[in-house]
Formats: C-alpha cells, sequence, structure tokens
C-alpha cells in the first residue's frame, strides 16, 4: 500500500502546483498555480477512506502487507500512523515527500533521505528498513541511501521478478524489484474498468508464477494507492484476489521486510562471500 496522500506537491506547501497525479482526472484542465481543489479531495479520500478500507481487508483476512509511506503524509495522519504502528505491517520509506528524486540536487535528496528516516522512527516507532523512490531514482539515490545506512534493501528497479544484488560504493546491495504491471494505477491509464477487471488481471499473473514456482522461487508484488483500489467497487476486486490467494496452497503471503531478510538469508551475494 501507497500512503502518499499529505505529502504530495500542494499549493499550500508552495510547490506552485496541484499534484493531480494517480487521481480519477490526472489531467485537468485547472491551470499551473491555481490550487485544483477536485484533486486534492482525491487525494484526502485515499487517506480519509481508501486507507481503513484496505486496513480493515487485510485485517479480516489476518494478512500482513508492507506500507509504502511517504514520512510527511504519515506526521499529517497521527490516526493512520498509529494504525499501522499497532498492525503487523512493515514500512519501507516512499521518501519525505511524494516527489520525484531525479529532480533534486544531491545536498536536498540527502536532506530528504535522513529527515524521512528520523520522521518514520517517531511516528510508526521503527526507522524503515526498505527505500522506494516516486517513479524512479536519481543517479545518486543508490548511493544516498547506503551512505545514510541501516537499508536491508531498496526497491527502485523494475528490471526484474526476484531480488537480485547491485554493486555500489564497494559493497552489495540487495534489489527487491517493483512493479508497475500488477497496480491499481492502470485505472489511471484507463487500462482497469472494473474490480473485476483487477482481479482477472492480477489472478492472470499470479496462476502463471504459481505454476512456474513449481521449479523454481517466484515472486509476485502488487501496488496498492489508497485512492484509487481504495473504491468499494474496486476494493471488492482486490478482496476477491486476497481469498484466491489465501486458498492456494504453499503461499507465502508476507511483508517486503521478509523477502529481503529471506533472500539475503538463502541467496547470499556471492561477492560478499568471496
Amino acid at each position: 500500500m501507497n500512503y502518499e496522500e499529505g505529502s504530495e506537491y500542494s499549493m499550500m506547501d508552495r510547490d506552485g502546483v496541484s499534484d493531480a497525479a494517480l487521481t480519477e482526472l490526472s489531467s485537468a484542465a485547472v491551470p499551473r498555480g491555481e490550487r485544483d481543489l477536485a484533486a486534492e479531495g482525491m487525494f484526502e479520500y485515499g487517506s480519509r477512506v481508501g486507507f481503513w478500507r484496505l486496513m480493515r481487508l487485510f485485517a479480516e483476512r489476518d494478512l500482513p502487507m508492507t506500507v509504502f509511506a511517504c514520512a510527511l503524509a504519515l506526521e499529517r495522519n497521527a490516526p493512520a500512523a498509529a494504525a499501522i504502528r499497532a498492525s503487523d505491517h512493515d514500512i519501507c520509506c516512499h521518501g519525505w515527500r511524494w516527489v520525484e528524486h531525479f529532480k533534486l540536487d544531491e545536498a536536498t535528496e540527502r536532506e530528504h533521505i535522513r529527515r524521512a528516516v528520523a520522521s518514520l522512527a517517531a511516528t510508526v516507532g521503527a526507522r524503515p528498513l526498505g527505500w522506494y523512490c516516486r517513479y524512479g531514482p536519481s543517479i545518486n539515490t543508490r548511493r544516498l541511501v547506503m551512505e545514510e545506512g541501516g537499508f536491508l534493501y531498496d526497491s527502485d528497479s523494475y528490471a526484474d521478478e526476484l531480488p537480485f544484488y547491485v554493486m555500489a560504493e564497494g559493497r552489495p546491495q540487495l534489489v527487491v524489484p517493483y512493479t508497475l504491471t500488477n497496480n491499481d494505477l492502470k485505472w489511471g491509464t484507463g487500462n482497469l474498468g472494473t474490480g473485476e477487471d483487477f482481479f482477472l488481471a492480477l489472478k492472470e499473473s499470479f496462476d502463471m508464477l504459481y505454476d512456474e514456482g513449481r521449479t523454481a522461487p517466484k515472486m509476485m508484488s502488487v501496488g496498492l494507492h489508497m485512492r484509487l483500489v481504495g473504491h468499494p467497487g474496486r476494493a471488492s476486486g482486490l478482496a476477491r484476489f486476497l481469498d484466491y490467494v489465501k486458498a492456494k496452497p504453499e503461499v507465502w503471503i508476507c511483508r517486503r521486510l521478509e523477502i529481503a531478510e529471506h533472500w539475503r538469508a538463502v541467496h547470499p551475494c556471492p561477492e560478499a562471500a568471496a
């Protein structure tokens, strides 16, 4: 679950624009420099309604998930931070704010990473052990994340379906890749219309991986945005998928951190052992 609402570009935060990304009308005609109250309301829906619906769906099924959390967003929603803190979910840091890190200079990016770690430690009670940018990293991000220290993995890659290692700063870094394919952002691009569409798209991916998993490890990530899949009809498709997967034998539904810990233990980096 991507918790971004409250950290997006905003006129109130002096960004000069209202963020409309991944909303129902991402190409609205409100001129830049003016508040887009409709887009603001759609973001607010995510934190007021969508968040609680997704939390309920996972809690009713006793399932864990990873929250890709923007630190400022949780600072601004203490009840949501408390609910995450009380749950069994883990946190992957999604930045200080929901902004593109490739647009930040190195000093600003370093400060965003530092502030995000400190903020999440305060709001959810533990520092994040994973990292993922909005869309994609800058050329400096992985080095700065490793410089900050304490991260077991980053998810700033779409290059594989399984975790892998890269050498950075002279040492291995584990990458647990993310996906924009099994992701509810497809509603924003017009590729999904109903909860049934979402269920079938996820089911088709899962079924292929489940079959392939008879002979090799497989991993499936599903990206959820509170202001998108948090709506009733769409959430119904997610609920069906959770039930479908939960009923299958030999499937591990787990937190992202557990994947990273498992991979480091069972598939250690050869270069690190050399």
